[in-house]
């Protein structure tokens, strides 16, 4: 241990051993005091107030604030020595066990009913009740004769405000409550990187007591203050980077690609079968003046599903066609990336037949560039790309591959952008002599705070009407494990809709043996649970017993590309009555006569990505039917969550709900760069006038100092808050 000043570059070795600076690595992913100082408590317990027990999940790394309410020793019935089974309760109703194996009887003594105390552990379910097995635990207030209740570890709670920690189950809360308070005796802060004059302005507390406050806070009112600096300091960050990209951005030259009267776009809307809905219109014209523009257009274009953003998009290659250059579409999988072309084929009919008998004067080509073409059919897709002869070009990941070269690509569109990594969406625009422009679309609604966090310098148009002839689509919980006649009743309601000429679809989180892929989760599961149903298993086992009779298809990615087409086309044609799929049809496909969707463990998927199933039915004259299957218990948060996307089919609000419940730093990319968040503290949802408040400071301070060079506090703290990996990943959006 050390008396010197503790800098937040100080390994944690010198200052709480070799041992627990080993676990604090290993376990957490903290090696210096700084990394431990900016890990914060994940909530605050206070004597007397209970964690609401009934809202655990089973599976869920807990710690509780819980009392003691009775124990009871037993022998075991499979070998010899003691249970010791003790119920604690949180003083709302909700309890939880605690299970201690082998002759304990000092345990027994030390928790003694009317014992507050911090019990961690993994939580399980035995006979419908729920437990910890084997949980650390550390007591409160009173010394006990238990190592666990050691004084030194209670004293990180002798407050009244107790901090819990995100842990692992080899290092608890208290463990972490230890080392900060060891870390914060010698601890140095670094320089306030906050300008004094914006700290005046929004009355914010230095960087020194927000820290010391956030970890032992000295009052209620101080905590606020410590977290209202630390959240602050996380939306200034992103701002800054996303503010000082937007000046960058608008400095890139770009080629003007002006709209052109009398040309292919012209003759589009012209043989379109419907009207265009308002809000089309109006983003078009936007896109349109953006297109003409000699800076890259940057834009995200956000619709929920079914609302018309293919036709938006078409329209925008169209007018980049007129002015001589190509357009490319990036689409996730093969499926969509074929259903795009045989779409857009359709709706351009003889404007997309150039060079053959019966095209239009000024018709262009459309190809398709997938990893699945034959030698011969490549060479001759390729040859028309790279020579200029096909305007629009559909692919998938294969666009992005060496020897795909085009003549002038002016307009990259990303189709589900959520579905990229930055590195991809980057080797395409790449493939432009100058920047091109960039479309990127999602059918998954974005909250307006994450759309001003996330995609702050990218201008956002948003499609809310759905085009005439789509159906409502009702959804159901069915409860699987507490009324398995539900689900009886769901194949039979499938069976219905078949025999009154419509298709149906049955998803499934997996595909089956075989090594895991991107659309499923994985198999193993420890946390008690079965694993998740599968395609391969499935579809056989529908097909002996309640689907007995239908004409069954088998879709998922680990199909060959060939396969899956023709089983899609199948699907399509009407010659398959029930699809059994995984993820692969979330996205795109659009087959009208399909009208009910059989979600089996639906508590396994988002609920973004329910949203995106469920928008796959219902897209003709029929209503939709989605049916969510689960196991899930009633009072749960996954069963809480199938019930909310059940009650609606605002994709807005259930965007807001599926950000609630995902770390925030996840909105941030940290899932695709592979590295830690490092948005701790900011809510997206809960601090929208903060991140306001923190844009408007940070486009005035990025106006006067534009790389923050009378700044450098600042700009080292933008910099490791939000990395250059990261800040890519906000440009990129």
């Amino acid at each position: 241990m050390t008396s010197e000043p503790t800098t937040v570059d100080t390994p944690l070795k010198k200052l709480v051993g070799e041992r627990t600076a080993k676990a604090l690595a290993s376990h957490l992913d903290l090696h210096t005091a700084g990394d431990l100082i900016y890990h914060f408590p994940r909530r605050y317990d206070e004597r007397g107030e209970h964690t609401d027990i009934r809202s655990l999940d089973v599976g869920e790394q807990v710690t509780v604030l819980a009392q003691v309410q009775r124990t009871a020793v037993r022998p075991m019935r499979q070998r010899r020595g003691n249970l010791l089974e003790v119920t604690v309760g949180d003083g709302s109703g909700g309890v939880l066990t605690l299970t201690f194996f082998g002759n304990q009887a000092w345990r027994e003594r030390e928790l003694r009913p009317g014992r507050w105390g911090l019990f961690a552990g993994k939580v399980t379910e035995f006979r419908g009740k729920r437990q910890l097995n084997g949980p650390e635990y550390v007591l409160l207030g009173e010394g006990g004769d238990g190592e666990a209740a050691a004084n030194e570890e209670v004293e990180e709670f002798a407050g009244a405000l107790i901090p819990v920690y995100p842990a692992a189950a080899a290092v608890p809360t208290w463990v972490i409550a230890r080392c900060v308070r060891v870390v914060l005796d010698t601890f140095t802060p670094p320089e306030d990187p906050l300008p004094a004059t914006v700290r005046a302005t929004r009355n914010l507390v230095d960087i020194g007591t927000a820290l010391r406050e956030i970890h032992r806070p000295s009052s209620k009112e101080a905590l606020y203050q410590a977290r209202r600096r630390l959240k602050w300091d996380e939306a200034f960050a992103v701002q800054l980077t996303l503010v000082q990209r937007k000046h960058r951005a608008a400095a890139w030259p770009a080629q003007a690609r002006p709209a052109k009267p009398g040309g292919l776009l012209d003759a589009f809307d012209a043989r379109l079968p419907y009207e265009l809905t308002p809000g089309q219109q109006v983003v078009g014209r936007e896109i349109a003046a953006d297109l003409a523009t000699a800076h890259p257009m940057h834009r995200l274009l956000q619709g929920e599903v079914g609302s018309g953003k293919t036709v938006v998009a078409l329209r925008a290659m169209l007018q980049v066609v007129d002015a001589g250059g190509q357009a490319a579409l990036l689409a996730p999988t093969e499926v969509l990336a074929a259903q795009h072309y045989r779409g857009m084929l359709d709706l351009l009919g003889p404007l997309a037949q150039a060079g053959e008998l019966g095209a239009a004067d000024d018709a262009t080509r459309v190809e398709l560039v997938t990893g699945s073409l034959g030698a011969a059919a490549r060479r001759r897709a390729l040859a028309e790309v790279a020579e200029g002869r096909a305007g629009i070009v559909l692919g998938t990941h294969a666009l992005l591959y060496e020897g795909v070269d085009f003549h002038d690509l002016g307009l990259v569109v990303v189709d589900e952008q959520h579905r990229f990594g930055v590195e991809q969406r980057d080797a395409l625009r790449a493939k432009a002599e100058q920047p091109p422009h960039v479309l990127v679309m999602t059918a998954t609604p974005i909250p307006r705070t994450v759309a001003m966090t996330v995609y702050g310098d990218l201008e956002v148009s948003t499609l809310s009407q759905l085009p005439q002839g789509r159906s409502p689509i009702a959804s159901h919980v069915v409860p699987a494990a507490e009324k398995p006649a539900f689900l009886d009743r769901a194949w039979r309601r499938l069976r219905e809709e078949v025999a009154a000429g419509h298709q149906a679809y049955v998803v499934c989180p997996r595909i089956g043996e075989g090594p895991a892929s991107e659309e499923e989760p994985p198999r193993e599961d420890d946390n008690g649970r079965r694993p998740p149903v599968a395609v391969t298993e499935v579809a056989p086992l529908l097909a002996e017993g309640p689907l007995h009779g239908l004409r069954i298809g088998v879709l998922h990615g680990r199909l060959p590309a060939d396969e899956k087409d023709a089983v899609m086309r199948s699907f399509a044609a009407g010659d398959l009555d029930v699809l059994v799929a995984t993820t692969v049809v979330e996205v795109g496909v659009n087959v009208p006569n399909a009208t009910v969707m059989i979600v089996l463990d639906a508590d396994r998927f988002g609920v973004s990505q329910l949203h995106q199933l469920r928008g796959r039915v219902g897209r003709g004259s029929a209503a939709g039917l989605c049916l969510l299957v689960t196991e899930a218990l009633e009072g749960s948060s996954a069963r809480e969550r199938l019930d909310a996307v059940a009650s609606t089919t605002d994709g807005f609000k259930l965007a807001e709900l599926d950000l609630e419940q995902r770390r925030e730093g996840d909105v941030l990319g940290a899932t695709q760069s592979g590295r830690r968040s490092h948005l701790r503290l900011l809510s997206l949802l809960r601090d929208t006038d903060l991140i306001r408040d923190a844009r408007a400071e940070a486009i005035t301070l990025v106006e006067e100092d534009r790389e923050l060079s009378r700044h450098p506090a600042l700009a080292a703290s933008v910099a490791a808050l939000v990395d250059e990996e990261r800040a890519e990943y906000l440009e990129k959006g």
